[in-house]
């Protein structure tokens, strides 16, 4: 089974949210990952572009595909991990850690609250594979 923190709140789009005050920090998930194959590109916004929940903000590229990443809710960027760049691997070896993605300021509106925690994910992830 695929691993699923307990601390962060997760997309029907398999992307993954650690929520501190207004900023939220976005990855995909392991599960993710493990579909995708050996990640070797990652194209991600700037600092500044806007987003809706559900919007694409970027891609990944791996041997098997290229995937969108889709926004888990509303904001602005405030940081792009840049070391993606040149280590897109790190996706696959630490998808919760070093290979987080954005930094966004999150808008207001409650769309945290819609979002899967990880025992709703994990029954998710064994529906879809149904």
């Amino acid at each position: 089974m695929a691993n699923i923190p307990e601390d962060l709140h997760y997309s029907k789009d398999h992307e993954w949210i650690k929520v501190e005050g207004d900023i939220g920090t976005v990855g995909i998930t392991d599960h993710a990952q493990h579909s995708l194959g050996d990640v070797v590109y990652v194209e991600l916004p700037k600092v500044g572009d806007r987003f809706t929940s559900h919007e694409a903000f970027g891609s990944v590229e791996s041997v098997k595909a290229v995937s969108e990443l889709f926004c888990p809710v509303a904001g602005e960027v405030t940081e792009v991990n840049e070391t993606l760049n040149d280590e897109p691997e790190k996706v696959n070896a630490d998808p919760y850690g070093a290979a987080w993605m954005i930094k966004l300021r999150i808008d207001g509106g409650g769309e945290v609250d819609k979002l899967m925690n990880a025992a709703e994910y994990e029954d998710y992830i064994k529906a879809e594979a149904d």
